[in-house]
């Protein structure tokens, strides 16, 4: 699995977050979701999937 962000398309929701804390944060300043680990292992495959499906800018692209 790979990820990748439109940074351009986040609204800084941050339901990504809530989904997978361990591969998706927010910067500080504005928001916008910060990706800490573009190929996360598979025990957050699901958790990845959540955040992409609930993600309402469809900012978050995963490739499996």
């Amino acid at each position: 699995m790979h990820i990748t962000i439109d940074e351009d398309k986040c609204c800084a929701a941050g339901q990504c977050v809530l989904a997978a804390p361990e591969v998706f944060d927010q910067r500080d300043d504005d928001g916008i979701v910060v990706l800490l680990d573009a190929d996360p292992p598979q025990a957050q495959y699901a958790a990845v999937r959540d955040a992409a499906a609930v993600c309402p800018a469809a900012a978050i692209a995963v490739q499996e």
